[in-house]
């Protein structure tokens, strides 16, 4: 357990440190540096979801090897998948996994498909945060799309913390919606289709909703509900899985 205790230390200095140094930094020089830490035991990862162009427009100038890690749910829009697709294409982004929940979990706890009409935090758990445990487990760091715009526990967000062992880098921290807008405009980037139709945050398709003019961004996501997080962002104790927390 001391050892343990040690460890920790060590993370959440190396963490403190590379906040401080990379806080006021531009993203594409958190990505660089990321990269230089941790080479490849580094990954990405992302939704493909309204927002995502940006992070991975940045990561393919910095290193589109990079693996990138997205949840295929088995409840994704198919637009989303569809985006996927022909973004990763686009960009030259050569490492893109696909993350599904496993048979078996699927079989116990959601035979019927329809868990997400009665817990969605359990149905999260088995079709996002268990599949992302499993593949995070051969890296020591990842990279996130999180921004302090998106409000509630994401206006503390630093650039770079710890949570679970691992470092995670959040790139876009800084960045506020013009930011965003005004990069992917420079880039060309293609938007999510479903943008275009009310979808300022897009998860899968049982839980996500149209936002109304003036809502809050992720104000679609988990509509009357009190939850407004997948779990996946939310630190755990050891050996502990379901928890109500964050997205990508």
């Amino acid at each position: 357990m001391a050892y343990d205790n040690v460890e920790t230390s060590k993370i959440l200095s190396r963490a403190e440190v590379l906040d401080a140094q990379l806080r006021n930094a531009h993203p594409r020089e958190i990505l660089a540096t990321a990269v230089r830490e941790y080479g490849d035991s580094l990954a990405l990862v992302s939704s493909f979801g309204a927002e995502s162009a940006v992070l991975l427009h940045l990561v393919s100038q910095v290193k589109p090897d990079l693996p990138v890690l997205f949840l295929d749910t088995g409840m994704q829009f198919g637009q989303t998948l569809d985006y996927r697709k022909t973004l990763a294409a686009h960009l030259g982004l050569t490492d893109v996994r696909d993350l599904r929940p496993h048979y078996q979990d699927l079989a116990t706890g959601d035979p019927d498909n329809k868990l997400w009409q009665r817990d969605t935090d359990a149905c999260c758990n088995i079709r996002k945060v268990m599949p992302l445990d499993r593949a995070l487990g051969e890296f020591d760091a990842w990279i996130t799309g999180r921004k302090r715009f998106h409000g509630g526990d994401r206006l503390r967000l630093r650039v770079v913390e710890e949570a679970d062992g691992k470092l995670k880098f959040n790139p876009l921290a800084n960045w506020t919606k013009a930011d965003l807008d005004a990069y992917a405009a420079e880039h060309g980037l293609p938007a999510h289709p479903l943008v275009a139709q009310g979808f300022p945050s897009i998860g899968c398709w049982p839980c996500t909703h149209p936002a109304d003019e003036g809502d809050d961004v992720r104000a679609g996501r988990w509509k009357g509900l009190e939850k407004t997080e997948c779990g996946i962002h939310v630190a755990r104790a050891p050996g502990a899985t379901v928890d109500v927390g964050g997205d990508i």
